[in-house]
């Protein structure tokens, strides 16, 4: 063969990769098409458009995931889906919980810093139940000990498993009584020169845990008590976090010496990991936090930082079997979650729907006519507020799920046909993980594609 035809060949071919090489490059950083070569455009497989005119660095396009999920489309009907958190936005991919799922990562990765996860509910958490189960698993998988926040005093400790109380001498208010005022989150506010001894039943031997004093603007000088011994109050806040010990011990005596301090609870917690603390009140609906302002609300998250709210109510608004209409109560409750958005604006709110409700029906216990009315006008809340969301009705097992729970050997739920027990708020707590963990790793993949 004429090697100089060979030679024309072969620059004939280094051209015409040239030509579609500038060709390619050209119509990526100038934006225009031209049909012949968009089909075999030579950059496609290693360059995308939309990497290539990002100016932004990779933690830039991570802090950009809601602006991102912003602009895509909205699925209200995700909301039946079971064992799922969704802020409805469509794809399979797509982080809900965003700021708490970026905490996860960093707090996996480094090992140092804290996540606080409120968990607010009304019976169905009662003593503790539910989020028990979430924090160990929490804490398994992130770190961080203790039980986090515990009440001055409590009606139902005696039946909770990872904390004891022992109380007495202490003046109380909560949201039950008229014009009540100054309280905690949790509803509660304590006084007087009272009492109470408490123990962290989740601490092993030798863990050493933070003691925190919560309580409201002391008058004057105020002293408390702390295994016996005197320490001055050194807040002055709306809300004040004072730290009492730092050490192994895993029970010890509180004594308030001041009786005009609103106190507010303890908690046990580690340096770093996650700390889930319990806000159960029986009977509540979650309306009655308009008896809190936003201020006291502020003030709060300045002292005592919230990673996650979670808002787990219902079961109380199917009091009367043949209720079916629960607009009532979104009239009630969008101030609240309004007011709670704007007090918490870097925090993520999660709405958990009602678990499932059985009266007798022609002599047999079925579900609540209402409930699927009721699950649906809470995801409404949740998608007019932005809020993501849980479907606990369907994740426990949908239609009378909580009378084929309290059938079962052993049970899962009392016979009041209403309240899952211990084993089924852990099934219910290991179910929420779950999900939360599929959010997290849908943010860990988008964290890695940008980089």
């Amino acid at each position: 063969m004429n090697p100089n035809r060979n030679w024309r060949v072969v620059v004939l071919l280094s051209l015409c990769f040239v030509i579609y090489l500038l060709s390619s490059v050209l119509m990526y950083v100038f934006k225009f098409e031209w049909k012949p070569l968009q089909n075999v455009n030579l950059l496609s497989e290693i360059i995308h458009p939309e990497k290539l005119h990002d100016n932004t660095s990779p933690g830039d396009s991570l802090g950009n995931l809601a602006a991102d999920k912003a602009n895509r489309a909205k699925d209200f009907e995700l909301y039946k889906k079971p064992d799922l958190i969704t802020d409805f936005t469509k794809g399979d991919s797509i982080t809900a919980l965003v700021h708490f799922s970026e905490k996860l990562a960093q707090l996996k990765k480094t090992k140092k810093g804290k996540i606080r996860i409120a968990y607010f509910g009304d019976s169905m958490i009662e003593g503790d139940l539910l989020t028990r189960k979430l924090r160990k698993l929490l804490q398994s998988e992130f770190g961080g000990y203790g039980v986090g926040y515990l009440p001055i005093q409590s009606k139902v400790a005696p039946v909770r498993e990872t904390a004891e109380i022992k109380a007495g001498g202490w003046k109380t208010i909560n949201f039950m009584d008229k014009g009540a005022k100054n309280m905690y989150v949790s509803g509660f506010s304590f006084s007087g020169t009272g009492t109470s001894y408490f123990t962290d039943k989740t601490l092993a031997s030798g863990i050493i845990t933070n003691k925190f004093l919560i309580f409201g603007q002391p008058q004057g000088n105020a002293a408390v008590n702390y295994n016996g011994a005197s320490m001055m109050l050194n807040g002055m806040q709306t809300v004040n976090r004072q730290l009492l010990a730092n050490d192994t011990v895993r029970s010890y005596s509180f004594k308030s010496n001041t009786s005009s301090v609103p106190y507010y609870g303890v908690s046990f917690e580690s340096d770093n990991g996650v700390i889930v603390d319990n806000f159960s009140f029986r009977g509540i609906t979650g309306v009655e936090f308009k008896k809190i302002d936003e201020d006291f609300l502020k003030a709060v998250q300045a002292g005592n930082h919230y990673d996650l709210i979670v808002m787990q109510y219902g079961v109380n608004l199917l009091f009367r079997p043949d209720d079916t209409d629960y607009s009532y109560y979104v009239k009630l409750m969008t101030p609240n979650l309004v007011k709670f958005k704007s007090a918490f604006p870097k925090t993520d709110i999660l709405m958990v729907s009602t678990a499932d409700r059985a009266f007798r029906y022609n002599g047999e216990f079925q579900s609540a006519k209402g409930i699927h009315n009721l699950v649906e006008t809470q995801a409404k809340m949740a998608y007019d507020n932005n809020l993501s969301f849980f479907n606990l009705f369907e994740t426990m097992g949908g239609e009378n799920s909580i009378v084929s729970w309290a059938q079962k050997e052993p049970p899962l739920a009392n016979k009041d046909y209403v309240h899952p027990n211990g084993r089924g708020t852990d099934i219910l707590a290991e179910k929420l993980y779950h999900a939360m963990m599929k959010d997290y790793k849908n943010y860990i993949a988008k964290k890695r594609s940008v980089q």
